[in-house]
C-alpha cells in the first residue's frame, strides 16, 4: 500500500501527464486519501516552504547567463575557437560539435540549450557539406549530453541540493567525466568520419600562431567557466552569487567588449529565463513535496534495506545502480530521473562507503546515456529528429 504513490507517478507520467504534475497529483492522493491524519493544507504548505531555498537562486542565474550568452556572442567566439582546435580532423564540423558542447558545457550547463543552440548553429552547415541528416543529429544529441556533467550543469545543482552535498565540489568532479566523455565522442567521430569520407571542416591543422589569435579574440568567453570554479574554489562567492556574477559577466562582455548584446535583446532572455527555471524549479518542488511522502512511510529506509540485502558489496552495488539509472535514463528526463532516485539511492551507497559526490557523477553521467537510448528519446533529441526529417 505505501508504494501506491509511487505507482501512480509511473502511470501518470507514462500517459503524458508532466513529471512535476505527476509527482504533486500522487502527493495530494496520498495525504488526501490514504493518510487521512495529516491535513491536506500541509502539503500545500509544503509546496510553498519548498521554493524558499537560496540555493535554488543559482537555477535561474545559470538560465539567464546560457540565455545571454546566445545574444552575446560568446558561442559563436567559442565555436571560433573549437574549429581553430578540431576544425583539420576527418569530420571536422562533427569534431567541432563536440568540443563546441565541452565549452558550452561551462557556460549553459544545460542540454537542451546546447542541441537547441547547435541545431541552428552547425546542424544546417554539416548537412551542406555532405553529412548524414541522421548522423548530423545523432552527435548533436550525443555531445549534448556532456554538457551537464561539466560545470556549471544545471543537473550538478539539482543533485547537490537533493543529496546535502557541497555544490562547488559537484562543480570540481565534473571536470574529469565530462572531458573524458568529449574525447570519446571525439575518437568515435573520427573513425565514422573515416569510414564515410567526412572532410575536414580546414585544408590544414591551424599554425601556433592562428591558435592563439583565436585564443585571443575568444578570450572573454574562455575565462568565464574558469573564472566561476576559481571564485567558487576560494571561496569568493556562494553558487548563487556565482550565477548572479556569471548574469553580470555575460551583460558586461556582450554589450562593452562582443557589442552583440541589444535592449532588444532583453525580453527575450527573460522570456527564456523563465520557461527553462519554472519548468526546472517546478520539478523540484513537487519531487520535495512528494519525498515528504517517502520520508514519512519510510521508503528510503526500506529501498536501503532492500538493496543491502542483495550485496554487501559496493563495487556489485554500483554496477546494479548502474544498469538501473541506464534503465531510467531511457524513460524519465535527466533532471527528473534524479530528483526522484537521488533520495532513494543516496542512502544506500552511503552507507557502503560510497563518496556521494562520486556517485552523484555516476548518476547523472547514466541518465544522460540512458536518455539517448531507445525507446524514448529525450526532448531535445525529438526536437532535432523532427526538425531535420530524421
Amino acid at each position: 500500500m505505501a508504494f501506491i504513490p509511487v505507482l501512480i507517478v509511473f502511470l501518470l507520467y507514462f500517459s503524458g501527464i508532466p513529471i512535476a504534475y505527476a509527482l504533486f497529483a500522487s502527493s495530494l492522493f496520498y495525504f488526501g486519501f490514504m493518510n487521512t491524519g495529516s491535513p491536506v493544507d500541509l502539503i500545500l504548505q509544503k509546496f510553498i516552504t519548498s521554493t524558499q531555498s537560496f540555493p535554488l537562486l543559482a537555477i535561474p542565474f545559470f538560465v539567464m547567463a546560457g540565455s545571454i550568452m546566445n545574444y552575446a556572442g560568446i558561442s559563436t567566439k567559442l565555436m571560433s575557437f573549437a574549429d581553430v582546435l578540431t576544425g583539420h580532423l576527418p569530420g571536422g564540423l562533427a569534431q567541432v560539435n563536440v568540443l563546441l558542447s565541452m565549452l558550452m558545457g561551462g557556460v549553459s550547463g544545460s542540454a537542451n540549450a546546447d542541441a537547441a543552440m547547435q541545431c541552428k548553429m552547425l546542424v544546417p552547415e554539416m548537412e551542406k557539406r555532405g553529412y548524414s541528416k541522421g548522423f548530423s543529429a545523432a552527435i548533436t544529441a550525443a555531445s549534448s549530453a556532456a554538457t551537464p556533467v561539466i560545470p556549471p550543469g544545471i543537473n550538478l545543482i539539482v543533485y547537490a541540493l537533493i543529496a546535502s552535498v557541497s555544490v562547488g565540489k559537484m562543480f570540481m568532479a565534473g571536470y574529469i567525466p565530462g572531458i573524458f566523455m568529449a574525447i570519446c565522442l571525439m575518437v568515435t567521430v573520427n573513425i565514422i568520419a573515416k569510414k564515410r569520407h567526412y572532410e575536414a571542416s580546414r585544408p590544414k591543422r591551424a599554425t601556433g600562431k592562428e591558435i592563439l589569435k583565436q585564443g585571443l579574440d575568444s578570450i572573454w568567453a574562455l575565462l568565464f567557466p574558469f573564472g566561476i570554479i576559481l571564485g567558487l574554489r576560494i571561496g569568493l562567492f556562494t553558487p548563487s552569487e556565482a550565477g548572479a556574477v556569471a548574469v553580470l559577466y555575460c551583460t558586461v562582455i556582450g554589450t562593452f567588449v562582443y557589442k552583440n548584446l541589444r535592449l532588444e535583446h532583453i525580453p527575450k532572455v527573460l522570456k527564456e529565463t523563465i520557461e527553462g527555471t519554472s519548468s526546472v524549479v517546478l520539478i523540484i518542488v513537487a519531487a520535495n513535496v512528494f519525498g515528504y511522502y517517502m520520508n514519512w512511510e519510510r521508503i528510503p529506509q526500506m529501498m536501503t534495506s532492500l538493496l543491502l540485502g542483495i550485496t554487501q558489496n559496493k563495487y556489485i552495488m554500483l554496477l546494479i545502480i548502474n544498469i538501473l539509472l541506464l534503465f531510467i535514463g531511457m524513460f524519465l528526463e535527466g533532471g527528473a530521473a534524479i530528483i526522484i532516485l537521488a533520495p532513494l539511492l543516496v542512502p544506500v551507497v552511503k552507507g557502503l562507503g560510497v563518496d556521494p559526490i562520486h556517485f552523484g557523477l555516476v548518476c547523472i553521467v547514466n541518465i544522460m546515456i540512458g536518455g539517448l537510448t531507445p525507446p524514448p528519446v529525450r526532448l531535445h533529441d525529438v526536437h532535432l529528429l523532427f526538425d531535420y526529417g530524421v
